[in-house]
């Protein structure tokens, strides 16, 4: 089987939804940590409004700070074309946007219907593709929504056809709130499989029920997925999803895929020690499973 692809979204995704507030030479070592791991993409900052996301405000910041590794994917979220502009002085390697499968969460994320949401992102694709960058798009609430609730695949599929018209190189399907289970994952994908290539497919998924693991292991055994985003230390969350918790842990999912054959090429130690780093700053113990037990046999009580 094919290796696994991984897409660290912790230092953006994970924590943007952070009520303290982590220092931007905090979030570069990091970053700089996670990528002596063996990751091969961090998603390092977005170049949003601050008002609206006021722990990306220092985006630009972080990205000078970086001391990068040759190998590593350095890539960041715009929502815009100022976004990209940001994005592109501070030499980010690969760009994502971001819309929905729910009309009602893209309304209340960035007060637009999904269509004008990819109308916008048109700009950005030109621009993106001209600089000769890769480009993502995030689909949110692909499974669940907290306003609407069930998300059909009928209602994904158009929205992740369209991306791909547009020229978007991979589609990050989300589930927002966390509550797929891997019924849910099997129908979505055997929907978007008559279309879609699995190479063009990276799963997003929460942990708000425990699930996220059952599903990315379901996804890659029975789909041949192999792109996972995940969040070390478990970190995240989404201010427009109530009740959401954060991403699956990196390492976690990472250990999982380890213990039923995948070829992950990470170092679990460095990869679970970068993400405790931050617990100082944060004040609080991650939620992963591995920052709690000692990777070399034990529980770290």
């Amino acid at each position: 089987m094919d290796p696994l692809r991984f897409v660290e979204v912790g230092p953006r995704d994970g924590l943007q939804n952070e009520r303290a507030v982590v220092p931007a030479e905090r979030k570069a070592a990091f970053v700089d940590a996670l990528s002596k791991s063996g990751l091969r993409e961090i998603e390092a900052g977005a170049f949003v409004s601050p008002e609206a996301v006021p722990q990306m405000a220092d985006s630009d910041e972080v990205f000078a700070r970086l001391n990068r590794q040759p190998g590593v994917l350095y890539s960041a979220l715009v929502p815009n074309m100022r976004g990209l502009e940001r994005a592109l002085a501070a030499k980010a390697g690969k760009i994502a946007v971001f819309t929905a499968a729910s009309e009602t969460f893209n309304r209340k994320n960035i007060r637009a219907s999904i269509a004008e949401s990819i109308e916008r992102f048109r700009p950005v694709i030109r621009e993106t593709k001209a600089a000769g960058l890769p480009l993502r798009a995030y689909v949110s609430t692909a499974f669940f929504c907290p306003y609407e609730g069930r998300i059909s695949p009928a209602q994904v599929l158009p929205v992740v056809e369209s991306l791909l018209g547009l020229g978007i190189d991979e589609i990050s399907i989300g589930d927002t709130i966390g509550r797929a289970s891997p019924q849910d994952v099997r129908a979505l994908l055997r929907a978007l499989g008559a279309t879609v290539e699995p190479e063009k497919i990276f799963l997003h998924f929460h942990d708000t029920y425990g699930m996220a693991i059952a599903n990315a292991l379901t996804a890659w055994r029975e789909f041949a997925i192999t792109g996972f985003d995940a969040s070390s230390g478990g970190l995240g969350g989404c201010p427009y999803a109530p009740g959401a918790s954060g991403n699956v842990a990196m390492e976690d999912l990472v250990y999982a895929f380890a213990a039923e054959g995948g070829e992950t090429g990470i170092d679990l130690n460095r990869l679970t020690e970068a993400a405790k780093s931050l617990e100082p700053v944060l004040k609080r113990p991650l939620a992963s499973r591995l920052s709690k037990v000692n990777l070399d046999g034990g529980n770290n009580d």
